[in-house]
């Protein structure tokens, strides 16, 4: 408790003390805000060490919640398909792939002479055990959502109609309709060997086995997460003998560890730590535009946050540039709706912009004049602890008190997967970012209707049919012009109603020694270690 105080205090005196200078350090063309004036440096060894903010919460590809645990994953596991560095769609377990006229019929031609880390042979029969176990219900899995519709009565749709195995190493996938984002969401289905599957079930998480660059040999949740190198790897074998993903929630502490040479790569690297690293000559920064969404869920079903004026003061009430300036130094931008201006279909808003005049008399009209108070939660790590006590201090300008409650990210996902006659929910500082960059995969599970807890993020309690119809229609239209009309009336519809606070879009910052190539950061926010070299 006595820590938790002390950061407390060094976040508020942050907040207390925003500058609106300019960005600090601009970057160049190539993404580099510092570069290292000693390229020529080399690594002691060849262990690889990262450390990051949060933590790996599962090493279950088909269970997990956030960006860490999909790159650690991605070590170890393959998908069909896959983003390459630059965003371009590319074969990796499948070779190639043709769609039907129809756009329902989806052939691939799987990649031959690959091998699961236990021997066993991957095939189209691998693929279709894995979908097996995704959408049977009883496995309760995350990613059951994205090829099973829940509808409103409480019944369920399946995307996909059958998937058929003509020989081993052809996979026929038929869709009950058409579904636009379907090849991108196969990026995020990576397959795990039947073996493991069968002898260890949902504990899989404890015995991660993929057709990956890496194997996993050890995984403790909120410390460290290890890997050795494939040497049986079908494709070109890492250049590093371990990798070692540590969980360093301190900004300060993972700067230090990038300074004395304890870690290779670190991330993020928070914009007031860019002046700590100018005078280590080993060190590059780099900066890349993201698709993530910072933001505060507000529970709709509250008495306090059921009027559209409240949500709507409270967005007016935040200053949104300072909110970049002293989170980001201006490395982002202020939201314009609620996707980012990245995902396609994007379409800008009217802002809400910074007037506390505003704020106060729409608080009035809805009888709120004196205020209310309400609980803030979010992760327990110095930036997250920062953009929470900034909102409380903004909020408080037109009476809304905030207790902010910093918790450990795992303590967070229990309070809010909860069913909704449980829930505690007020405000949740959280971000997010469509790994599949869709509009449907960047709004489906945080607004639509049947997706509130604990069957996904819609921690907003968000119910329109307007907005649901929108989302649908487009979902089912691969026709471009007609899905921009649909999404861009769903983006209308929720940023007028305000289930959030719209904060912005910050740029991805990282940090890495001169002598480590082949480690990036995709737009999403998951960093790729598969190429990862370090010269020695």
């Amino acid at each position: 408790m006595k820590m938790y105080k002390k950061v407390m205090a060094a976040a508020l005196a942050g907040v207390m003390t925003v500058s609106m200078s300019a960005t600090a350090f601009a970057a160049d063309d190539d993404g580099y805000i510092l570069k290292a004036t000693n390229e020529d440096s080399k690594s002691s060894d060849n262990d690889l060490v990262i450390a990051i903010e949060g933590s790996v919460s599962s090493m279950d590809p088909a269970n997990i919640p956030d960006t860490n645990a999909i790159s650690a994953t991605r070590g170890v596991y393959e998908t069909l398909v896959s983003f390459d560095e630059n965003q371009e769609l590319t074969g990796k377990l499948a070779e190639s792939w043709e769609v039907s006229d129809d756009s329902l019929t989806y052939t691939f031609k799987l990649r031959q002479g690959v091998k699961f880390q236990d021997g066993t042979d991957f095939n189209a029969a691998a693929v279709k055990a894995n979908y097996d176990r995704v959408v049977n219900k009883d496995n309760n899995l995350r990613q059951r959502r994205t090829f099973i519709v829940t509808n409103e009565d409480g019944s369920e749709t399946p995307r996909v109609d059958s998937i058929e195995t003509p020989d081993d190493y052809t996979l026929v996938i038929k869709l009950t309709q058409a579904w636009a984002p379907f090849i991108n969401r196969l990026t995020q289905f990576c397959i795990i060997s039947p073996a493991a599957l069968e002898e260890y079930g949902n504990d899989i998480m404890n015995h991660p086995c993929g057709t990956g660059p890496y194997v996993c040999t050890e995984w403790e949740e909120g410390d460290h997460t290890s890997f050795e190198r494939n040497d049986d790897y079908w494709g070109d074998k890492p250049g590093v003998d371990t990798v070692t993903i540590k969980e360093v929630p301190e900004a300060g502490a993972r700067t230090a560890m990038l300074q004395t040479g304890e870690a290779d790569f670190i991330y993020p690297t928070p914009s007031d730590q860019i002046e700590a690293i100018k005078g280590t000559d080993d060190v590059n920064i780099l900066t890349t535009d993201s698709n993530i969404m910072r933001y505060v869920t507000l529970n709709m079903d509250l008495e306090q946050l059921s009027d559209v004026k409240v949500r709507q003061a409270m967005n007016y009430a935040i200053d949104k540039d300072a909110y970049i300036q002293l989170m980001y130094s201006g490395y982002g931008k202020p939201a314009t709706s609620v996707v980012p201006s990245i995902i396609g279909g994007y379409e800008e808003q009217e802002a809400y912009a910074y007037d506390v005049d505003k704020a106060k008399e729409l608080m009035k009209e809805a009888g709120y004049e004196d205020g209310f108070k309400l609980t803030l939660w979010g992760d327990n790590t110095t930036q997250e602890i920062k953009g929470m006590t900034f909102i409380s201090q903004q909020l408080a300008q037109i009476g809304i008190e905030v207790d902010v409650q910093p918790m450990e990210p795992a303590t967070v996902s229990d309070k809010i997967y909860v069913d909704k006659e449980d829930a505690e929910i007020n405000m949740w500082y959280v971000n997010w970012s469509a790994s599949d960059f869709t509009m449907d995969g960047s709004l489906r599970s945080l607004l639509y209707s049947t997706m509130c807890p604990p069957t996904s993020a819609n921690t907003a309690y968000f119910n329109d049919a307007d907005f649901d119809k929108d989302m649908d229609e487009g979902l089912a239209t691969a026709n471009e012009e007609e899905q921009a009309k649909y999404y861009s009336d769903a983006q209308k519809i929720a940023w007028e109603a305000c289930p959030w606070l719209f904060l912005g879009n910050d740029q991805i910052i990282y940090s890495t020694k001169s002598y480590l190539s082949g480690v990036y950061v995709s737009p999403d926010g998951a960093f790729n270690f598969a190429n990862a070299t370090l010269a020695q």
